[in-house]
């Protein structure tokens, strides 16, 4: 069994540019607002999902491991 997230969008940051919808369809939508949410806050670790947090302009997207908080992305300096 793989590493399951937890995906997180700060709407306080998203500029709605849809990067993460265009990387990871299943993984992202964009409500009316054209705000980012994940399709589900706990998902199975992705390369889509991952690439699509990697290709947001503003880095509104934080991946973190489910159950120790570990970040995933943004890494920790």
């Amino acid at each position: 069994m793989g590493d399951r997230w937890h995906v997180e969008v700060d709407r306080s940051v998203c500029i709605g540019s849809a990067q993460c919808v265009h990387r990871a369809p299943d993984g992202f939508r964009l409500d009316t607002a054209r705000q980012s949410h994940p399709t589900e806050p706990e998902m199975d670790a992705a390369e889509g999902v991952l690439a699509a947090a990697e290709s947001c302009p503003v880095e509104a997207i934080v991946i973190t491991l489910l159950g120790s908080g570990e970040p995933v992305f943004p890494p920790e300096d």
